[in-house]
Order: structure tokens, then C-alpha cells, then sequence
């Protein structure tokens, strides 16, 4: 019993520096998957704000404007498809101007209309003109207000520059974690190299003498993983108390759930494979070499 209680602590006092260097490590590409996962979001939220309304004909019914709408609602391009009937269109005038068209002319003058965002996919200049051709051609349709195609260019390359700058950022960070991790495990397997050689003097194969040493490592990328995915979302829980607002339903919790298994994933694949990397280099030494 007692033994046992002193491999725990001999393990834990061995290992605590590099949990707690790649826990940090892992946090800091954890806020960087949550930026990217929002900016993500945000990009596609703003590409699905460009909006076409069309303008029906004056002898276009509310019903026949509501089977164009289902009709435009089936097209893969098409989201958030709603009908504003005459009634609508004069109560909206009517806010906006002040004026009522009913009293001035007798009758309601405006005629329905289709409006529907793009789907983020569709939002392109190219697309939006085929689109936009394609909904002439109906023969109840007076006019489509669609946006500009160098607006819609303005904002793609504006979007795909900023999410551009993010993903060279997330790849610096991939591979700045990569190298702290590799010498924060290197450093500790380094006070263990004389063992490491002891063991290949007696006759101990390199799979049993790195097996052990990679299983913990493995562990400790585990044990990282999971302690950074619980402080980022503590600090997600936290942040409204904070003051910096509910950041919790900016994401999908499927994003979430993702970014939290990397992080484990992560600490389990870098810390596992820098562990063999390092054993691997000092099984290849001599006795000579070690002291170097």
C-alpha cells in the first residue's frame, strides 16, 4: 500500500512541470480555435445578410406572391425566404413616410414582395448575377433589387483577407505549440537518459524501454487536454460575470465540443510522439554522447 502511494506522488512530482507547461500551451491554441471558430461564424452570418427582394406585378395575388416564395424557398441558393404582402408593404410606407397611400389614391398601390438572404456558398458577384438573371425571367416579376457585384466582391475579399491572416496565425501556433511541447518533454527524458542506457546495457529491447516512457507521456497529453478544455470553458462560463458578455451563444455547441476534443487529442498525439521522438534519439547514443 504504501508503495503504490509513492509511485503516485514519484509520478506526479515528475511529470507536474510538463502538464502544467502543455496545459498552457494547449489553452492558448484552444483561444485561438475559438477565435477562428467565431470569426468563422461571423463570416458566414455576414455573407448570408445579402439580401434580393422582388417586386412582384401590380395583379400578383398574396396567395400567388406565397407559391413563389415556396417555390424560390426550394432553390439551394435561397435562406430566411419571407413574403411582404400589400398590407405589409402599406403599413411599412406608412411608418417610414408618414403618408397613406389609400386615402391619397382609394386603393392600396404597392405591390407584394419576395425577399430572401443568399446562402453563404452562393455569395459571389458571378452567382448573384446568375441569380438575379434567372429571377427576371419570371414572368410575375416587375424588378429584382439585388446588391452590387463589387460590393459583394469588396466584402468576399475583405472577409477571405481577415480569415486569411487567422489561419496563418493558427498555423504559427500549431507549430509554436509543437516545439514547446517537444522540449518541455525532451528536458524531462533528458534527466532520465543514464537509465535509458542502463536499461540497453542489460539487454532491454527499445520497444520495452520506450513503451512505459511514451504510455505516461500519453498520459500527461491527456491529463493537459483535459485541463485546458475545462479552463477554457470556465472561462467561457465566467465570461458574462466578467463583464465581457454571454460569449457562450456566439458558438455552436457542436463547435465547442469539437475545440474540446482536440485539445485532447492534441495533447495526447504531441506529447505521445515528441516522448517517442526523444527516446528514440537517446536510445541512439552512446555512452560518450550522453554527456554532450
Amino acid at each position: 500500500m504504501e508503495t503504490n502511494k509513492e509511485v503516485k506522488i514519484s509520478f506526479w512530482a515528475s511529470h507536474v512541470t510538463s502538464i502544467v507547461s502543455v496545459s498552457l500551451v494547449l489553452l492558448l491554441v484552444g483561444i485561438i480555435a475559438l477565435v477562428w471558430g467565431g470569426a468563422t461564424s461571423e463570416t458566414r452570418r455576414l455573407r448570408e445578410q445579402v439580401e434580393i427582394n422582388l417586386v412582384l406585378g401590380d395583379s400578383v395575388s398574396d396567395a400567388r406572391a406565397k407559391e413563389l416564395a415556396a417555390e424560390i424557398k426550394s432553390k439551394p441558393y435561397a435562406a430566411n425566404v419571407r413574403v411582404v404582402t400589400r398590407e405589409a408593404a402599406l403599413q411599412r410606407w406608412t411608418q417610414d413616410t408618414g403618408e397613406d397611400l389609400r386615402e391619397l389614391y382609394g386603393v392600396n398601390p404597392l405591390s407584394p414582395e419576395i425577399r430572401f438572404s443568399l446562402r453563404n456558398d452562393y455569395c459571389s458577384a458571378s452567382n448573384v448575377g446568375v441569380i438575379e438573371h434567372n429571377l427576371q425571367r419570371i414572368p410575375e416579376v416587375a424588378a429584382v433589387d439585388a446588391p452590387d457585384g463589387k460590393m459583394v466582391e469588396r466584402m468576399n475579399s475583405n472577409l477571405s483577407g481577415f480569415t486569411g491572416i487567422l489561419a496563418v496565425v493558427a498555423g504559427a501556433m500549431m507549430l509554436i505549440s509543437f516545439v514547446l511541447i517537444n522540449n518541455t518533454v525532451q528536458l524531462t527524458i533528458h534527466s532520465r537518459r543514464f537509465t535509458i542506457h542502463t536499461m540497453r546495457l542489460v539487454g532491454a529491447t527499445k520497444g520495452f524501454i520506450s513503451r512505459p516512457i511514451v504510455a505516461n507521456y500519453l498520459y500527461c497529453g491527456l491529463i493537459s487536454g483535459c485541463i485546458a478544455a475545462l479552463m477554457l470553458a470556465g472561462a467561457l462560463y465566467a465570461a458574462p460575470y466578467a463583464g465581457f458578455g454571454n460569449i457562450l451563444s456566439i458558438y455552436d455547441w457542436r463547435l465547442l465540443l469539437g475545440i474540446g476534443g482536440g485539445l485532447l487529442l492534441l495533447g495526447i498525439i504531441l506529447c505521445s510522439m515528441s516522448a517517442w521522438l526523444a527516446t528514440a534519439r537517446y536510445l541512439r547514443k552512446s555512452y560518450d554522447e550522453l554527456f554532450r
